[in-house]
């Protein structure tokens, strides 16, 4: 029998960290997610609703002494291209100060991270260097990071390039030269593995939008998806959905636009949770405001992909 392990996830988002090292033998202690409605999807899911603001000592106070884990897919807007760069000056940036605070009070083995690719190159690579200092330096762990695009490294047809960074706690004695990533694997699936089929509900669909006679002209094509960036169409020649965003739920920029048998729609919440590798026969989708399910799904971890690295730390871990 597998030797249980435990692990805390802090940003939690709607849990893509939880699926997958609970599909290996994990225990949750302890979550942590400030945002009400992204708590009431995680709840849905695992049964546990997450504690609030991380940044509050009373709400640190609550994470138990021991654990083996920790797990933070921390915010990103502040190093993302699309927003504006700020890093280290804007608050979210900052929050990579808390996650520092608690690997510093809790010690565990494994330290496990996910951001936006730009945060290598953020200010020079200025933010990345301080982030690998703190960890190695400072903190005492041995650090692995890599970028990993989800249509590569998780057999999902998502074009989603992200930072992985797996840090080892040296006072744990782990033989860490034993840890690598995971290696590429074929691209099998397509979108239309992915979309549903029959007509979806009117919600979704663009027949009645004043750009309607723009998006024909340009979206011709079932098999590939599109994007409306604020004012024009950018096919995806790669036949890969584009990148999902946290912001293609409010309108304007960045929606994935699809020709179906029914006219020209977005994505549905349903196909965008499918994009980030998560079981849809299991899934749960609360009775949310489809915002916020889009921005849900856009601040994911692909599921699969963060599951593969970490069975690879876990060999490390036993």
């Amino acid at each position: 029998m597998k030797k249980q392990f435990t692990f805390i996830d802090l940003f939690a988002g709607i849990g893509g960290f939880h699926f997958a090292l609970k599909e290996l033998g994990g225990k949750c202690v302890f979550a942590s997610e400030w945002d009400i409605n992204a708590q009431k999807t995680y709840e849905a899911n695992h049964g546990i609703k997450p504690f609030g603001d991380i940044t509050k000592s009373e709400i640190k106070a609550k994470i138990p002494l021991d654990f083996d884990i920790l797990c933070a897919g921390f915010p990103c807007q502040a190093f993302s291209i699309a927003g504006y760069q700020k890093g280290f000056s804007d608050s979210r940036g900052t929050l990579f100060f808390d996650i520092e605070q608690i690997i510093q009070a809790h010690r565990p083995k494994i330290v496990f991270l996910e951001n936006v690719k730009n945060l290598i190159s953020h200010d020079k690579g200025n933010t990345f260097r301080i982030i690998l200092d703190i960890l190695e330096n400072k903190l005492n762990y041995t650090v692995h990071f890599k970028v990993l695009n989800t249509a590569e490294y998780a057999n999902i047809p998502q074009n989603r390039e992200r930072i992985f960074i797996v840090a080892f706690n040296n006072d744990s004695n782990l033989n860490t030269a034993q840890f690598y990533f995971p290696e590429k694997i074929k691209l099998t699936k397509t979108i239309h593995d992915i979309l549903e089929t029959e007509k979806q509900d009117d919600f979704f669909y663009y027949e009645k939008s004043k750009y309607i006679t723009q998006l024909r002209e340009n979206i011709k094509s079932q098999d590939t998806i599109y994007q409306w960036r604020r004012v024009y169409v950018r096919e995806n020649k790669n036949g890969l959905c584009p990148t999902l965003t946290a912001n293609m739920g409010t309108g304007g920029h960045n929606v994935p636009l699809l020709l179906d048998n029914f006219g020209i729609r977005k994505l549905t919440p349903k196909e965008c949770f499918a994009f980030q590798g998560y079981n849809m026969d299991k899934f749960k989708i609360p009775e949310i405001a489809k915002s916020k399910l889009y921005m849900q799904a856009g601040n994911s971890v692909t599921m699969p992909l963060v599951k593969r690295i970490a069975e690879n730390f876990l060999k490390v871990l036993k």
